[in-house]
């Protein structure tokens, strides 16, 4: 009788255990699911880009990390945009310090990673592309303080490198050192920092890719409402959004306003992207959030009108972890 007793009590608890995790896959399987209608994977390509040349590439490359591109050979797109040493693509500051002494920038320098899927380049969209973006800092007076597009081809075509390498990158142009290839063989390199994360392989159906507790913060995501501005393939990049929607932010600058002069884009931003946000500290436009979690329980507050708990910030923070490019994820 005590056999059939202690098998009975084995069978039952055999049977709820497979009963617990055919749930629990389910679970998982439905959250996969709804992930993918407000998610995506990232692309293998950036749009604009599919035929750049090995040899545009590697050029872009070189212009990314050489100094010589600044007034006084002291700064580089790398300086801001840091990615040597396996680098988050910022510099991880409020705002980047310019190439002169004592020059310093007015917003928080984005990350170049997955930058190429954007809708607009900067925090208020004035670039169109990678390729317009990059013509921006070169000749900024307080970032590279270059003082002219022809000052800065003299200065590329005076270098031996890169009179061998630009016929080669451009061979259909007569005269290969522009200004304008210099900014397309910079944003060809770009092209190419595409990230890969443990969430594109979740979207993808590898249930075990999120753990558990990661799943829970992307159902808290999603059910606490940062969908509304963070979704697609980026988890934002895709709109822009006024900084301080429902409870104000305190900033004088006026955002898009300044690019368009219509009075209902003040204080619009670019929404940005969440991929790779946990190495991108500080955050928001003014790099005034040093933390993540701060970060996340401003925003609430700031665009849903939401106070979140503790619990509530962790948990978002677990799953937003779970973005970070596989090849820079923290060990």
């Amino acid at each position: 009788m005590r056999k059939i007793i202690q098998i009975t009590l084995i069978l039952s608890i055999i049977f709820a255990v497979g009963f617990n995790c055919k749930s629990k896959d389910k679970e998982t399987q439905e959250l996969i699911q709804k992930a993918n209608q407000i998610f995506k994977p990232l692309p293998d390509k950036m749009p604009g880009f599919e035929n750049v040349t090995k040899e545009q590439i590697e050029l872009g490359k070189l212009l990314y990390f050489d100094k010589r591109l600044s007034v006084n050979d002291q700064q580089a797109c790398n300086s801001c945009h840091v990615l040597d040493n396996n680098g988050p693509g910022v510099d991880n500051k409020p705002v980047s310090d310019g190439a002169l002494p004592g020059k310093k920038g007015e917003r928080n320098a984005p990350t170049v990673l997955n930058a190429g899927f954007h809708i607009a380049q900067f925090w208020d969209g004035r670039a169109k592309d990678l390729v317009e973006q990059a013509k921006g800092p070169i000749l900024n007076p307080v970032e590279m303080a270059m003082p002219s597009e022809a000052a800065v081809v003299k200065k590329i075509s005076a270098i031996q490198e890169y009179k061998d390498l630009f016929p080669k990158a451009f061979p259909n142009e007569k005269e290969a050192i522009t200004y304008e290839n210099i900014a397309k063989a910079i944003a060809a390199f770009e092209s190419t920092l595409i990230t890969k994360d443990r969430f594109d392989d979740f979207l993808k159906g590898d249930a075990k890719s999120l753990t558990p507790e990661e799943q829970k913060g992307l159902k808290t995501f999603m059910d606490v409402g940062c969908i509304q501005c963070h979704n697609g393939a980026l988890l934002g990049g895709n709109s822009y959004q006024k900084m301080g929607k429902l409870n104000p932010y305190e900033t004088k600058d006026l955002g898009r306003y300044n690019v368009t002069k219509k009075e209902e884009d003040k204080y619009m931003f670019k929404v940005p992207s969440l991929r790779n946000v946990a190495l991108t500290a500080p955050y928001f436009h003014d790099g005034q959030a040093k933390t993540l979690e701060d970060a996340v329980k401003q925003m609430a507050w700031l665009q849903l009108n939401k106070k979140l708990t503790d619990e509530e910030v962790q948990s978002i923070v677990a799953f937003l972890k779970s973005l970070t490019d596989k090849s820079r994820e923290v060990k």
